[in-house]
């Protein structure tokens, strides 16, 4: 045979999407402390929306395509009175749950939220149990809305594990799409043959760059890359329901497939089976709306700020040991330029803890930034990498996300050196994380609703067995406003 041409032989398709469809179709989720912790995530979730709806930055990217519109069976976004089409539901949903950075992260290989999924999720559940009211059938559950929260983290989360799609300069949104795609097309009633179908149109995509995320370039776009890829999932897992084809090498052929393309010849791997992993030990933001590799060192910093809040002017250097992921992602000199920028660098956060003793939404903003004492602060920092910090980040049975801060004065004297391992929203300290979550989820609420609906709504969502077997439409009513405050 002539060596010009292609052996056009269509392969079964990639383990890996065999695996993924499986799993979805297949696995039964019988942890009680995903389903509790996957609790937790949706209304940290859900709450982090409603903040985001203070900022008219995100708030401008929010409604209908076409003002005006409106379509059956509109999807409701928490906090606003829009009802949507599904696809601009999901990018809505998971435009203002991503928008402050202040929800779950996943940290591996690949870092993520997995959270970003759920703008799929409930866009398309509220969409579907809308559908079978107006056809005499039961909505869907909020318990089968956590079960697929539960599935959209592991798979993001187990092919995060050993795949760093950072390093080839793709941005972590192409799991969302991969996960939303798969949970999506189960929830509206695909086969596992077209779960694979559809799953293989979100690999096949063109993927986000991490431009957006990185100096010299860093940009609002990260903040509703998330809601992009959800919708985007959405629109794929509906072409795919109309019959269109899938891609069965989309990962694994030669020079035209993901891996030769896009990831530079290797093999996606899976290290382990999908279950409820992820879910069981997500990382939660809990105290600061801070990218995860600073959250440990913006609590050291505001456990230093009682000592140097009245020394400014006398401090020689701010040392801050870090791992390398967080010298990689988020440590950067000079000018920052937006509200985004900020928010992923280390030096800034750490400014800004030290100077305030705390660290909100609000502190990126140019008010905040124009204080001519954040980057005299930011002058003064020496960055430096402990290798124990950047090996236990990436043990198993520790994930640590380690900093210490110790402030060097000019007449010689020094600070303790405060160190911050495990950061509160961290597995190991659930036990006193937990209501400190809640209670960020309740003041979240107050911002958007009176009290006595405020409280309706945290008693509903506290209560596992009740939230579980609210039907979604009434979930979303309750979460539905009669007119946008913005």
């Amino acid at each position: 045979m002539s060596s010009n041409v292609d052996l056009n032989v269509r392969p079964d398709y990639d383990s890996v999407i065999k695996e993924i469809a499986d799993y979805v179709v297949n696995f039964d989720i019988k942890s009680d402390l995903a389903l509790d912790t996957a609790r937790n995530c949706l209304i940290d979730t859900v709450g982090c929306g409603l903040l985001a709806l203070k900022f008219p930055a995100c708030t401008k990217m929010l409604g209908p395509v076409v003002e005006g519109s409106s379509v059956p069976f509109g999807v409701r976004v928490p906090g606003t009175n829009f009802k949507l089409d599904p696809i601009k539901g999901a990018f809505d949903i998971g435009c203002i749950i991503r928008w402050l950075d202040y929800n779950d992260t996943w940290l591996a290989a690949e870092w993520g939220h997995p959270s970003d999924n759920l703008g799929a999720i409930l866009s398309i559940a509220d969409f579907i149990s809308q559908k079978n009211i107006s056809e005499g059938k039961e909505p869907l559950k909020m318990r089968l809305v956590l079960e697929s929260m539960i599935m959209a983290h592991e798979i993001q989360g187990i092919l995060a594990l050993k795949n760093s799609f950072n390093k080839v300069g793709l941005d972590h949104v192409v799991l969302v799409k991969v996960a939303s795609t798969a949970l999506v097309t189960k929830l509206m009633g695909g086969s596992k043959d077209q779960i694979m179908d559809a799953v293989s149109h979100a690999w096949v995509d063109g993927q986000s760059l991490r431009t957006y995320r990185h100096a010299p370039n860093a940009g609002s776009r990260k903040s509703w890359a998330a809601g992009d890829a959800t919708s985007r999932a959405v629109r794929l897992s509906m072409i795919t329901l109309s019959g269109e084809m899938g891609y069965p090498g989309v990962l694994s052929a030669p020079v035209w497939g993901f891996e030769d393309v896009l990831f530079n010849s290797e093999k996606l791997s899976l290290p382990q089976p999908f279950g409820s992993y992820v879910m069981e030990n997500i990382l939660f933001k809990i105290s600061f709306p801070a990218e995860f590799h600073a959250q440990t060192a913006v609590e050291a910093a505001v456990t230093l700020h009682p000592e140097v809040k009245d020394r400014l002017d006398d401090i020689e250097s701010v040392n801050i040991t870090t791992h390398e992921s967080a010298i990689r992602i988020i440590s950067k000199v000079g000018d920052l330029n937006n509200p985004a920028d900020r928010d992923h660098c280390l030096q800034y956060m750490v400014a800004i803890g030290l100077l305030k003793g705390d660290l909100i939404a609000e502190d990126y903003e140019d008010d905040v930034a124009s204080d001519p004492r954040v980057d005299a602060l930011r002058e003064k920092m020496v960055i430096s990498e402990d290798s124990r910090y950047s090996t236990e980040y990436h043990e198993a049975d520790k994930r640590s996300i380690a900093n210490k801060i110790q402030i060097h004065f000019k007449d010689g004297s020094l600070t303790d050196a405060i160190e911050v391992e495990y950061p509160i929203g961290h597995m190991r300290r659930r036990e006193e994380g937990i209501p400190v979550l809640e209670q960020k989820f309740l003041k979240n609420l107050q911002i958007t609703y009176d009290a006595t609906k405020s409280n309706k709504i945290y008693s509903l969502c506290t209560n596992q067995e009740e939230l579980e077997n609210t039907s979604v439409t009434d979930f979303q009513e309750l979460f539905a406003v009669e007119s946008n405050n913005f």
